[in-house]
């Protein structure tokens, strides 16, 4: 009996507080996530780091003994120049020397990473100048390319999304949240094909030192605007129409971006989606609403029958003739 009665109790206080619990579990699995790709990527990425390490420190030590005028100390400050120049875009490799990071199609490009919030890093500004407009920049036109990406998204999803599920739902019968399923999974293979394997194949001819795969992971880096900025198109020696190339990148970026932000949206209006999400939100209480609801009714009904009552009075005050007599008088008077 005591078991019975508490286990009840505890599934009533699992059930009240369903959406604490959810979201616990939510804030649990994310850090198990996080703490998941920790470990694979040091497991994976640890061994080339500690062979890289390991060769370059041969490829030190054999320069320092082929060339015994030039000190430890010496080669290092140079490396040390070398590295923070390429750091701020700028090599001193001879065949990097054509390309400049800041004509005005380099610029283009950098402020459309700057404001998409990809951020490649591979160009910076050096100039303290440079540094404050790029702050002040960032500041109005990062909302006010949200603003812009959010107007397009909704116009597009009208005709993209929403009209062709009501079409098929209304014209021919089908199931709207089947419809649904299915028009996200085909405009997420469409999305997927236009904007990363296309692309992807595009860039592994363009590049000359990229494949496929590479080709494929900068595309998904740039349009989920992670921009880890290891592998930047157009910077490779003496490319062919570069400035070209580089307003034709940029307009893919934007373009990209704007589908991928439909997708995503297309998605979450999914019923499926929508349940889902709700388990973590904040349920409403719902005796407060319905305090509210009846405040709001108590105050529509009085305020009815006030202004029925002021019009009564109104009625009476403007009829001259009508008499406060009883109706038993009224009908005597007429029977004499």
């Amino acid at each position: 009996m005591l078991q019975s009665l508490a286990g009840s109790s505890c599934v009533r206080l699992v059930e009240q507080h369903r959406s604490a619990w959810c979201f616990a579990l939510l804030v649990l699995g994310y850090l198990l996530y996080l703490v998941f790709g920790a470990v694979v990527f040091s497991s994976v990425e640890l061994p080339y780091e500690d062979l890289l390490r390991q060769e370059l420190g041969k490829l030190k030590q054999r320069f320092l003994e082929e060339h015994a005028c030039l000190s430890e100390q010496q080669l290092e400050q140079f490396l040390m120049r070398v590295l923070e120049a390429s750091n701020y875009g700028v090599s001193v490799l001879s065949n990097a020397s054509g390309n400049w990071n800041w004509d005005f199609t380099s610029s283009l490009f950098f402020a459309s990473t700057v404001l998409s919030t990809t951020g490649y890093g591979h160009t910076v500004p050096l100039s303290d100048g440079g540094k404050a407009f790029c702050i002040i920049y960032s500041v109005i036109g990062i909302p006010f390319t949200l603003l812009f990406l959010t107007a397009v998204v909704q116009r597009i999803i009208v005709y993209v999304t929403r009209r062709p599920v009501l079409y098929f739902h209304i014209r021919w019968g089908f199931s709207k949240q089947v419809v649904a399923v299915i028009h996200a999974m085909v405009l997420g293979f469409i999305t997927v094909s236009c904007f990363f394997l296309i692309p992807a194949a595009i860039f592994s001819v363009l590049e000359d030192d990229w494949n496929f795969l590479e080709s494929f992971y900068f595309c998904f880096i740039s349009l989920s605007t992670i921009g880890l900025g290891d592998y930047v198109p157009g910077e490779g020696y003496n490319q062919k129409f570069r400035e070209l190339y580089k307003i034709g990148i940029t307009c893919y970026l934007l373009m990209g971006l704007i589908a991928m932000l439909v997708v995503l949206e297309t998605f979450c209006e999914l019923h499926e989606l929508k349940k889902f999400r709700k388990l973590f939100y904040v349920k409403k209480d719902k005796e407060e609403d319905q305090v509210h609801i009846m405040e709001h009714d108590q105050l529509s009904f009085s305020s009815i029958s006030d202004q029925a009552a002021s019009m009564k009075d109104d009625q009476k005050a403007n009829e001259p003739f009508v008499n406060s007599q009883s109706p038993t008088s009224n009908d005597s008077s007429l029977n004499n």
